[in-house]
Order: C-alpha cells, then structure tokens, then sequence
C-alpha cells in the first residue's frame, strides 16, 4: 500500500467545499455520473475509431445503494485509469483545480461553479466522510492492474494494487451522518431522474415490477396467466427527441415528446421548433408553444437546459430572451459556459450568439407558418398574441422580424395584418387631421352599445383584451405613421373621430353656463368633470367618458408599467360627464322653473350613464332604483 499526501497549501479544502456548496450538494450525483458516462463515450469512442479492439459488453452505469453499509456506488464500464492517471487526474490536476475554486469563488454565492474547474469527482466529499475509488484501466500490458484510492477528506491518501478485476470504474461513498437522506431510495431516484433523464448511456438503480405473460397458460376464462417479473430499472431515455433529425419526426413524436417533458401537461402545444445548430456554436434542442392566452407571467422552469444530455438548470435567465421564457422545451449546448456566475453569462460572446440564434429562429418560425398556412395561423393567434406582443415590446429585432404578420382582430372575429386594417378603414375612420383612428374595446359586453353605436356609423372595431395590449397600442402609435388607437368609449360617437362637419350647439354659452351646476351638484369634482359637447339629437343625453391617455397609463401602471407611470397609482380614476347640448331632454331642463325636478332628471341621467359603464354601486345604486321607481310612478 502507497501513501500519501495531496500538494496543496490549504490545510484542509474538503470542509470549504462542503461549506460553499451546501445549498445545492446533490449536485455530486450529477458530477459524478457525468464523469461515468464521458468514460463509456470515450470506451465507445475509441472501439469505433479502431484505437482498440475491446469487446464492449454492457455499459450500463449502475448505481447502488445500500442502506445497511451507509454506502452509495457509482459503476461504469469506461476506459477506467491506471495507477499513474489516478496521480495525475485525482491527486494532481482536479485538487489543484479545487484550490483556484476556493481562491477565485470564495465570496461569490453561486451553487453551480463545481464542474467548471474539474471538481466533478471531489463533490463526492460534499456527502461522503470517505471515498473509495477503484479504477482498471482498458490499456493492456505492465502497470495497468486494478488501483484502489482511498482518502478520508484530508489530503492525505492511500493507493493500494487489488487482485484482477474487469475494466471501468467503481467510485464507492461512505455517506456522513449529516447526509444520510442520500441513503433514502426515493431521494436518489429523485436526483437521477432530474438530472439524467436523457444521458447517452443506460443508467440502472434500483429494481421495477412488470406483469408479463406465462407462456402456454391460461385462466379459466382462456385469457393469458401473467406473473410478476422484477427488472433492472432504467432511468433513462438515451435517444431523446432532439439528437434526432427532423426529416425523420411526424408532430405525433414531437407531441409525445412533450408529455414525456411535461407529464401534468394535458393540452398538446400549438407547434414546435426544432433546432439544430452546429456552426458557429453547437446548439440542439425543441422548444414548444403552449397554449399562453392572458399569462404573461415567464415559466421559469419549463425551459430545461441541457450540456451534452446532462441537465444542468431550468433557470435560463439570461441564456434565451425573457420574452420566451413563456415557451417549454429543451435545449443543449457544450457551448454554454453553464458553471460560472452569472454576471459572466450575460457577457459571454456565445451565450449572447446562442440567445439571438434562438430568437431569429422562433421569428422565423412564425413568419412560415404565417405564409404557408394563414387559416391555421389565424386560428392560434389568440393562443399566440401574448407571446408575439411580448417579443415585440421587449426586443426591437424581433418587431423587426414579426411586424407583418402581427394580426388585428375585430368584433366580428376577422383578423387582418396592421397594413391590412388600415387600408380596409382609411375611407370611413380618417380625421380631420388626416390621422386613421383604429376604435377598439377592451370589454365587448361593457362596451356593446357603445360598439353598436360605432357600427352604426360604419366605424370597424377591434377588440383588444389582452394583458398587453394597452403597452402595445402605446408603441404602435410611436411606430406608425398618422395612426392612433382610441377605445370605442373613450368619447361620445361624434368626437371619436372628428371630422371637419362638426355639429352646432342649441343651447347657447350662458344656458349651459346655468346649467352647468345642475349636474356638477353630487358629482365629487376631483373624479368628475362636467363638460357640454355638441352631438347629434340621437347621441345620449349623458355620456361618462375618461380620457385616452389617463385610462391607458392607470392600466399599464396597473400592469406593471412602473417608472413614470409610478405615481398614477396614488391618484383616482378621473372621467369626464358629456353633457350633449343638443339633445331634447338637456333642451327641457333649461326651460324647466321646477329646480327639485330639474335636479332629479340631471342626477338620473348621470346615474344611467354610469350604469352603462358599471360605476354605479352601493349606495348610489340603491339611491338610483328609489329614483327612478319614484319617476315611474
């Protein structure tokens, strides 16, 4: 037996990365299985190349557990190392690399540093109070006998010669007293089928139970006899979906796929995106969309991201845009530098690449399905709209990307493209001042007469009811030339679009001046401003509007606007009383000696009127049923 001791100026480094690391420490399963199947890919590997003539035999990892002796083992069938490479790679290099690890990261919280300075087999002390590691290498010839290493966390060790065994690796943990639920089967199922759902190599532990037919019998009945059968249970799916080619998928595998991903997930998605990059970086994966609607809340954990098969986060913060973080699905690239802070990731040349490959080719995909099958597209965009207004308001090439198959639809469930819409309503909705008002409403049913009224006069409306139509609208009208966006019930009829042929008052400036208080009498003035318009005699007598540009800052402060529209939140909502000068009950009250009468027609029609717009409740609604059965009468 060989001792000896690790050259390392930190007197005891184990406890640090014990310390460091505590949050996240099951990552050491993942670190060390990953170590297990780069060494069967290289066996593999070299098999292929001719290098070696080895017979493969099985290479399943196998994981074993056992409770009694406190210990968890790792077993592949890999190239293995000799005693030399175990000095090199295990007492030398790796522990080196732990030393800069403490140095450079020791102030930095980051749970996911380990595998980037080649710690991946010193996790195993962050569970195990001893490790053993026995190792034979492929190689043939002098000095390549079984080895068995051994270290109890301090940098001394032993390396001792075993008796012939076959090749591969054995890396065996003696799990500590403070780390005993990973001697619990269900936790470590649990890790496994997290973090190596789809490795390229069969990961085996624990045992499953199946029924399977009994050959030549049958029940009374004629139906086969079954017996229960125990098997090696396989963790693992070593041909995902992505590595394969799209040319040979049909939307059935994409759709099972996604179930396997998403197993709570009942609702098929929309359509998917395969990707398959291998210049200027390498980038694999399928991302899907969901049925989104009126959730714009990002997913933070539907996209799950993948080094080489091997899960490494489904936080992907500042590796795909936020925008499509409302996608699911997966993506896997040895060019992401996963292990490092990410302070780093959002400067890192690749990861900045990678991020608008992604977003040029869900652009992209939409953009065809738009071109190649509008009815379908159409029929999604409902599903779609929160997403595709979510990359607009957020990336400026991506507007660039999607601006023209941006669709618009109307109370009547027609979609056309901005370019379209404008050109169907340019004759009917162009003011005086040359600009085409787009009306829409954001409630058809609050809003329906309000809609009728708009149709009457030829007016198209469209509705507009999502989460992020209000900040949409808002850039819209930065974006194009002599358009603005109104809501249907924003102004009375006549004043939504002005045109040149504005109506005449009846009531002259000093009858409304008269008047005037009539209706200001119970209104709270700093919610309520009473103004006359000159309307048509069919427009109603009492209109409650609020103008444009209050209500859609309070609504995307509401929203999350923030900023600027921060302080919007502290003040009331704010609307306007139209009193219509032409309408023949405003023309009876000023002829009207009886000031009791003249009072309670006012105070009715402003109630009417904020009835239609559901601000009439509690007491004022209550006071308003006493009124009008009493006018009844």
């Amino acid at each position: 037996m060989q001792k000896g001791k690790i050259n390392v100026q930190t007197e005891n480094i184990f406890p640090v990365i014990k310390k460091f690391l505590y949050s996240d420490h099951e990552i050491f399963l993942r670190e060390l299985i990953s170590n297990a199947t780069d060494a069967t890919e290289k066996m593999k590997a070299l098999v292929r190349s001719g290098e070696s003539s080895i017979e493969l035999g099985d290479l399943t990892i196998k994981v074993k557990l056992d409770k009694e002796a406190k210990t968890l083992s790792i077993i592949d069938r890999g190239i293995g190392m000799s005693a030399e490479e175990i000095d090199k790679y295990i007492n030398q290099i790796a522990f080196s690399s732990a030393e800069e690890f403490v140095e450079k990261f020791k102030d930095v919280d980051n749970t996911n540093i380990i595998g980037h300075f080649g710690l991946g087999f010193y996790s195993a002390f962050m569970v195990a109070e001893n490790v053993e590691l026995i190792s034979k290498t492929y190689k043939k010839g002098k000095g390549t006998k079984a080895v068995k290493w051994e270290c109890d966390g301090s940098p001394e060790y032993t390396i001792e010669e075993l008796e012939s065994r076959d090749r591969g690796t054995e890396i065996i943990l003696h799990i500590s007293e403070e780390s005993k639920e990973f001697l619990e089967e269900s936790r470590i199922k649990t890790i496994l089928d997290k973090y190596c759902k789809f490795l390229p190599v069969e990961i085996e532990f624990g045992e499953e139970t199946s029924f399977e037919e009994i050959e030549g019998k049958k029940d009374k009945d004629g139906n086969p006899e079954t017996e229960e059968v125990k098997k090696p249970r396989i963790i693992n799916n070593t041909d995902p979906l992505w590595k394969k080619s799209p040319a040979d998928l049909k939307t059935e595998d994409y759709n099972k796929f996604y179930r396997e991903l998403y197993p709570m997930q009942m609702e098929d998605p929309l359509f998917h995106i395969h990707l398959n990059v291998d210049y200027p970086f390498n980038l694999t994966g399928i991302l899907y969309f969901p049925k989104v609607k009126k959730n714009i809340e990002p997913a933070r954990d539907k996209i799950q991201l993948y080094s080489n098969q091997v899960f490494i986060t489904d936080n992907v913060e500042n590796i795909v845009p936020e925008f499509l973080t409302l996608l699911h699905g997966v993506i896997d690239s040895p060019d992401i530098p996963l292990n490092v802070s990410r302070s780093y990731l959002q400067s890192d040349h690749n990861v900045s690449k990678i991020s608008k490959h992604i977003s040029k080719k869900v652009s992209d995909k939409l953009v065809e399905l738009f071109k190649s099958d509008r009815k379908s597209y159409e029929e999604k965009w409902d599903d779609i709209k929160v997403f595709i207004q979510y990359g607009i308001l957020s990336d400026d090439k991506f507007y660039e990307r999607t601006k023209d198959i941006v669709l618009l639809k109307n109370t009547e469930g027609e979609y056309f493209t901005t370019e379209e819409y404008k050109e169907k309503i340019k004759a009917d909705q162009t003011n005086k001042e040359e600009n085409i008002i787009m009306l829409y409403a954001n409630n058809e049913e609050s809003q329906y007469s309000y809609i009728e009224k708009a149709k009457a006069r030829n007016y198209d409306v469209l509705v507009m009811d999502g989460p992020l139509d209000n900040h949409y609208v808002d850039l819209m009208e930065r974006k194009l030339e002599k358009s603005k966006f109104t809501r249907v019930d924003a102004e009375s009829i006549d004043k939504l679009i002005e045109k040149e042929d504005a109506q005449v008052s009846k009531l002259t400036e000093d009858q409304q001046k008269d008047l005037k208080p009539v209706f200001e009498k119970g209104l709270n003035e700093k919610e309520y401003t009473v103004q006359f318009e000159s309307l048509s005699e069919t427009e109603d007598a009492v209109m409650i509007t609020q103008p444009e540009f209050m209500r859609r800052m309070k609504d995307m402060q509401a929203m999350g606007g923030g900023g600027q529209m921060a302080f919007m939140g502290d003040m009331p909502d704010m609307y306007n009383v139209v009193v219509n000068s032409n309408h023949p009950m405003v023309s009876a009250l000023v002829e009207d000696n009886d000031e009791a009468h003249k009072e309670t027609i006012a105070n009715q029609l402003i109630d009417l009127a904020k009835l239609s717009q559901n601000l009439l409740k509690g007491k004022e609604l209550s006071e308003f049923v006493k009124r009008s059965m009493e006018i009844i009468k």
